[in-house]
């Protein structure tokens, strides 16, 4: 079974950097972010089970960054448990509007912040939510089993192909860049050439076999998932 990821938006390093610790302590993937804009974008990277969120963030604030995960289809389902030293309880009462789904006052305990991370997740695996399950064009991962089937029969993938192909049918449509590719299948800590990401995703569409057309190359800028609505239209055309 695969870490339950969790991103950590929170600009204060020192902080950020206990939290990771601890949450790597416990076993889950820990990724950090100093700002809302990067925090967004790691999310959308590669989606998190769960998000830690300060309230007071530079380029844009725990409030907003928590509006546009919500809206967001490829994002509205993490869970979201939002920090800050802000005692209002009109700051409580936006968030919980916003989405958040807990709330965490500064200063806190870290031993109390992890159970409550743990009492969250185990809410989310007995509604049983689908977002572990993801369903395109055939192709059907997941998380949970770390599973991939193709029309319904397995197909057996390395870790590092499993994060490849989940990032890309996530976003259908959407170009990834290389490096990009490496921060959501090898993680921020792999020393690799971005050229090692052409040689997963040729393997990666070996093992697709008919379906390796759903993996796009988007010449001098990376992949992409095939967008079904694009190539329906091209069908009907």
């Amino acid at each position: 079974m695969s870490k339950k990821r969790i991103l950590v938006i929170e600009d204060d390093r020192s902080l950020s950097e206990v939290l990771a610790y601890n949450l790597r302590q416990e076993k889950y993937d820990a990724v950090v972010a100093l700002d809302g804009m990067d925090g967004l974008r790691q999310a959308q990277l590669k989606t998190p089970d769960l998000i830690i969120l300060d309230l007071m963030l530079p380029q844009m604030d725990g409030l907003e960054v928590c509006r546009r995960l919500r809206s967001d289809p490829v994002t509205s389902n993490v869970l979201i448990l939002m920090l800050t030293a802000k005692s209002e309880e009109t700051d409580q009462v936006v968030g919980f509007t916003l989405g958040a789904d807990d709330y965490v006052p500064k200063p806190f305990s870290v031993k109390i912040l992890l159970e409550r991370i743990k009492a969250l997740l185990r809410r989310r695996e007995s509604n049983g939510e689908a977002s572990d399950t993801i369903v395109s064009q055939g192709v059907m991962i997941d998380r949970r089993r770390h599973r991939v089937m193709i029309d319904d029969v397995p197909i057996s993938l390395t870790r590092s192909e499993f994060e490849l192909l989940e990032a890309l049918v996530r976003q259908p449509g959407r170009v990834f860049s290389r490096a990009e590719l490496i921060d959501a299948a090898l993680g921020d800590d792999a020393l690799v050439l971005e050229r090692t990401i052409d040689v997963h995703i040729r393997a990666l569409r070996q093992k697709l076999d008919k379906h390796s057309e759903l993996i796009e190359t988007v010449r001098g800028v990376g992949y992409r998932f095939r967008d079904p609505d694009t190539a329906f239209k091209k069908q009907t055309t």
